[in-house]
């Protein structure tokens, strides 16, 4: 059970990285647009937002379940 998750907090932590990394690069974050401080994510942006914030949430709760002293 241990090794299973170790394995699941190195997948995850993988995966956010590549989720961090796509949205640097997808064009709704290289527009530049000064006149509206504020824009809403729609569509796959917004997908990939909430998908990062509910890994980021089961790395964190995974993390702490592996620095219980039962394990």
């Amino acid at each position: 059970m241990e090794l299973g998750l170790y394995i699941a907090i190195l997948v995850m932590s993988t995966a956010i990285i590549i989720l961090v990394v796509v949205q640097s690069r997808s064009p709704g974050m290289a527009n530049r647009d000064t006149s509206s401080i504020y824009r809403t994510r729609r569509g796959l942006e917004k997908t990939l937002h909430q998908a990062t914030i509910v890994l980021g949430f089961f790395f964190l709760l995974f993390s702490l379940i592996a620095s219980l002293p039962i394990f």
